[in-house]
Parts: C-alpha cells; sequence; structure tokens
C-alpha cells in the first residue's frame, strides 16, 4: 500500500508538469502530513515525475517545431518569434521559472522549440521544481511544529 502513494504521486507530478491541468502539491502536503513516508523518498519521487513530464514537454517542443511551417501549426510564426525573442533575451536561467503554474509548462515547451541543450534543461528544471517541492515540504512540516 506505501508503495502504492509514490507511484500516485509520482503520477500526479509527471501529469502536472505536462500540459494537463493537474497538480500534485496537495498530494505531496497530505502524503507528508500523514507521516508514513519518508521525507527525502517523498521529495525524490516528486521531483523526479515532475522534471519527467517536463522533459515530455521539451521533447513534444523539439518534435512539432519542425511542423512550424505548416498551416495547421498551432503558433503563429509571428508568436514562435516572440517566444523565441522573449527566452533569448532572458536566457536559459528563464527556465527556473518552469515550477510556476500557468506558464511555467509552456515554458519547458518553448525551451524544447528553441533547441535548449538537453543537459543544461535537465539541470535547470531539477533544480528549480526540487527547491519548489523543498519549499512546500519545509513550510508543511514547519507549519506542523
Amino acid at each position: 500500500m506505501i508503495f502504492g502513494a509514490y507511484i500516485g504521486l509520482f503520477l500526479a507530478a509527471f501529469g502536472a508538469a505536462t500540459l494537463l491541468p493537474l497538480q500534485s502539491e496537495a498530494l505531496l502536503v497530505g502524503l507528508l502530513l500523514s507521516d508514513k513516508y519518508w521525507l527525502w523518498a517523498l521529495l525524490a519521487v516528486a521531483t523526479l515525475g515532475n522534471v519527467l513530464g517536463s522533459l515530455v514537454n521539451w521533447w513534444l517542443g523539439r518534435a512539432v517545431e519542425r511542423y512550424r511551417d505548416r498551416r495547421w501549426f498551432p503558433v503563429s510564426p509571428a508568436h514562435l518569434e516572440k517566444a523565441r525573442i522573449h527566452y533569448q533575451r532572458y536566457g536559459h536561467w528563464s527556465l527556473l521559472l518552469s515550477w510556476l503554474p500557468i506558464i511555467g509548462d509552456p515554458l519547458t515547451l518553448v525551451a524544447g522549440v528553441l533547441r535548449e541543450p538537453l543537459g543544461r534543461f535537465l539541470l535547470i528544471v531539477t533544480l528549480a521544481k526540487g527547491a519548489r517541492y523543498g519549499v512546500l515540504a519545509l513550510a508543511t512540516l514547519g507549519w506542523m511544529g
């Protein structure tokens, strides 16, 4: 049963990092408050799931970019150019915002479209998402005393 909670957290964190409208924070807080699970295991599982979900976005961005000249492509050339300019202006460090709701998931997709190197992408996104879960755990456990 305990193993199932880790799997559920992984799946929630993975799905939350994709363009799906999911969230994993409430599940993490609930598991932390239950005091049945290892803190570091919960943080590792949530971070891994969330980073792998972002990796899916990055990969989709890399894959879909080749179709940008097609009429059916969902982003106009003007919007794609605007995103490229913003991404280049703020650089790969903008991926530190990948943990934010609403803008974080599209940001990881744009990183793929704009060919952000995989190693740097994974490093920055892992730092951002791991820090977010760490702060959430500290806030939760600090609140509990």
